[in-house]
């Protein structure tokens, strides 16, 4: 890039403007970050330094038959260890299916991008995670129709939803989307609540309800399942999304709900399509952190 480029000067001025208002982002020092007390990761759990679930992933990477590369798109290659995973999480948590991304951001990005439909209504929390707003603005829902509610409140869903539903049409569908916990301020969703005005509005169920249980995963729920599982609102739940980097100390997502939705995201969503599938040692990763979970090794440490 030339010195006295416009681009370069473009660039540069956003950036000070950045540093004028102390927002400016910028890499943490890793020379300096090993003598450091952790307080900002999301290691909730601190199994990335378990000896235990490090000697179990190793012990697994040794008897698997494959563990380096993923050979591809999912759809070109539906790797034995992928499948088996996806069926091990659909037991798990109790969902007719489950699908594998490579990030919590991926999943969103797909599934928001791709499920709502032409003159459907999305009604969303208004501290709910950028990964849905860039879904929501890849969409085929009119700008008008993504409506937003004061965070965490049920009356300012209330009102939301009943904006909604003046803006639909018979056959046409409302999706709400929040978060069970969010790490910016550790509030935790009224999701019973939320659950019970959604169908006192929409008694029809032409409203859906989809929760990230990004935060929640590993730390809350029977065996760390998350608070909709809790809560025990898994049947009133569209879809759930799990992931693997924060808690379990893996890497990658997945969304769990029914086969329709499914299918539809394997056919639909571009950041599951157009993309490598996550590592056999990824996959392999994630499962040994899973086990934590089912053998109460993760419980153990959260207590």
């Amino acid at each position: 890039m030339k010195s006295d480029s416009t681009l370069k000067t473009k660039l540069e001025s956003a950036l000070t403007s950045r540093d004028h208002r102390h927002t400016r982002r910028r890499l943490p020092d890793f020379l300096t970050s090993e003598l450091l007390i952790d307080f900002t990761s999301n290691d909730y759990l601190s199994l990335s330094t378990s000896h235990h679930l490090r000697n179990h992933f190793l012990f697994k990477l040794s008897i698997a038959p494959h563990v380096l590369g993923s050979a591809g798109s999912r759809l070109l290659v539906n790797g034995p260890a992928h499948a088996q995973l996806e069926d091990r999480l659909r037991l798990f948590f109790a969902t007719e299916s489950a699908l594998l991304f490579n990030s919590g951001f991926d999943a969103n990005v797909g599934f928001f991008s791709c499920i709502p439909q032409k003159g459907d209504v999305i009604v969303h929390d208004e501290y709910v995670h950028a990964s849905v707003h860039d879904g929501m603005r890849a969409s085929r829902v009119d700008r008008e129709c993504l409506i937003p509610f004061a965070h965490n409140s049920v009356e300012a869903l209330r009102l939301a939803l009943t904006t909604a539903r003046h803006r639909i049409e018979n056959g046409q569908s409302v999706f709400v989307a929040v978060e069970s916990l969010y790490s910016m301020d550790g509030t935790f969703a009224p999701l019973t609540e939320m659950v019970e005005v959604i169908d006192e509005i929409f008694p029809a169920g032409n409203a859906y309800f989809i929760v990230d249980e990004a935060h929640s995963t590993g730390i809350y729920g029977p065996q760390g399942r998350g608070r909709v599982a809790m809560l025990g609102l898994e049947n009133r739940v569209l879809a759930r999304l799990h992931t693997f980097g924060k808690a379990l100390a893996a890497s990658g997502a997945v969304i769990v709900t029914n086969t329709v939705v499914r299918d539809y995201l394997l056919n639909y969503a571009r950041p599951l399509i157009y993309t490598t599938s996550p590592t056999y040692a990824t996959i392999i990763a994630a499962d040994a952190s899973f086990d934590m979970l089912i053998d109460g090794t993760a419980s153990y440490v959260r207590l």
